[in-house]
């Protein structure tokens, strides 16, 4: 294995679970964020030999996924919607309560259209900057404010994501 190929096996090592989380995010799905991440990698693997050109490989990296999922959610394949099992028997109460508040926050990010949900991902959860945000987006600041406000402000309505206190009842 060559320098190249060990650098960038070193960088899906760190930036790959970081990006398959936001991809889960972004899409809705844990296997379509997979098919987003392995989409992005394959990407950046083509031109690895320019690493040396980008800011950063993760920031880089982010932007083609975001590039990517845009592109993704222009198609007409993106209206399904892929389940899958439920848990098996016998799991812990907590892994249940996070299956629970996951599945309410996909969903309440689904309701959101794809500027807002792609706003709340990069500044809520991938911690990015407004300007970084609207520099990946190729649009002003001031829309990215006016996205994440409107993004939070129907996360808000969404009474899916009210905190429940008896994970009996449900």
């Amino acid at each position: 294995m060559g320098a190249d190929e060990q650098e960038f096996g070193d960088f899906v090592a760190t930036a790959g679970p970081r990006l398959l989380k936001a991809a889960r995010l972004l899409t809705g799905d844990g296997d379509t964020g997979e098919d987003l991440v392995q989409a992005t990698l394959t990407k950046i693997y083509l031109h690895w030999d320019r690493a040396a050109e980008w800011e950063t490989p993760h920031a880089y990296a982010r932007k083609v996924m975001v590039n990517l999922y845009c592109t993704w959610r222009r198609r007409r394949w993106h209206r399904e919607v892929a389940h899958s099992e439920p848990a098996a028997a016998g799991t812990t109460r907590d892994l249940a309560d996070a299956v629970v508040v996951a599945d309410a926050l996909g969903r309440a990010l689904s309701g959101l259209d794809v500027r807002q949900r792609t706003v709340i991902v990069l500044r809520y959860f991938e911690d990015l900057p407004v300007t970084q945000v609207a520099e990946l987006l190729n649009c002003r600041p001031g829309t990215v404010t006016s996205l994440a406000s409107r993004g939070l402000a129907q996360l808000r309505r969404d009474a899916s994501l009210q905190p429940s206190t008896d994970v009996e009842g449900r």
